[in-house]
């Protein structure tokens, strides 16, 4: 990617994996579908069973070759989120309520300026977190312990780094005569 598409790359992304949008533009134009996945490097979202191309796949070790009908990305500005109340495409605001909690609206012609839920499947975790110690990882007795004072800035007495101190790192010079 150039440095001019680069700059071009949406920061604040407005719409999210598992949302319910309308193509607004291309092939399957007035059509609604839920997001299957953003893909931000591009600026490009893919939604479930919409812009399907067909792609030619070689036979390989362990999969059939053939001709597969695949969704294809389409750009973020060719589809637009759909409101929760009256069902038609709206802009994406964010608002934050009382408690401070940030949340997505309604906006534009026609909208209902209510707010736009955040997907449920973006609560599921796609790799839990482990939930059982294994070999590598660190002992919470070891996590906790307290190896630095902040008031004389210095490391603890009994802190184990203080072995490494004793070690003589220097290397001998060894010259040829």
């Amino acid at each position: 990617m150039g440095w001019k598409a680069a700059q071009k790359l949406i920061q604040n992304w407005k719409i999210l994996r598992g949302d319910k949008v309308m193509i607004t533009r291309g092939k399957d134009k007035g059509e609604t579908g839920v997001i299957k996945r953003v893909v931000r490097s591009q600026n490009r979202v893919i939604v479930e069973g919409k812009n399907l191309v067909k792609k030619h796949i070689k036979q390989g070790q362990g999969h059939e070759g053939g001709i597969f009908s695949v969704e294809a990305p389409l750009h973020v500005s060719n589809v637009r989120v759909l409101d929760p109340v009256t069902g038609k495409p709206c802009k994406v605001g964010i608002r934050y309520l009382e408690d401070g909690t940030k949340v997505r609206i309604s906006r534009g012609q026609g909208a209902s300026e209510s707010i736009i839920p955040r997907p449920e499947i973006l609560k599921i975790r796609t790799t839990p977190r482990p939930t059982i110690v294994g070999p590598k990882d660190t002992p919470m007795d070891l996590v906790l312990e307290k190896t630095y004072d902040a008031k004389s800035g210095r490391a603890d007495s009994s802190n184990s780094g203080e072995a490494f101190a004793s070690i003589d790192l220097r290397i001998p010079l060894i010259r040829k005569a």
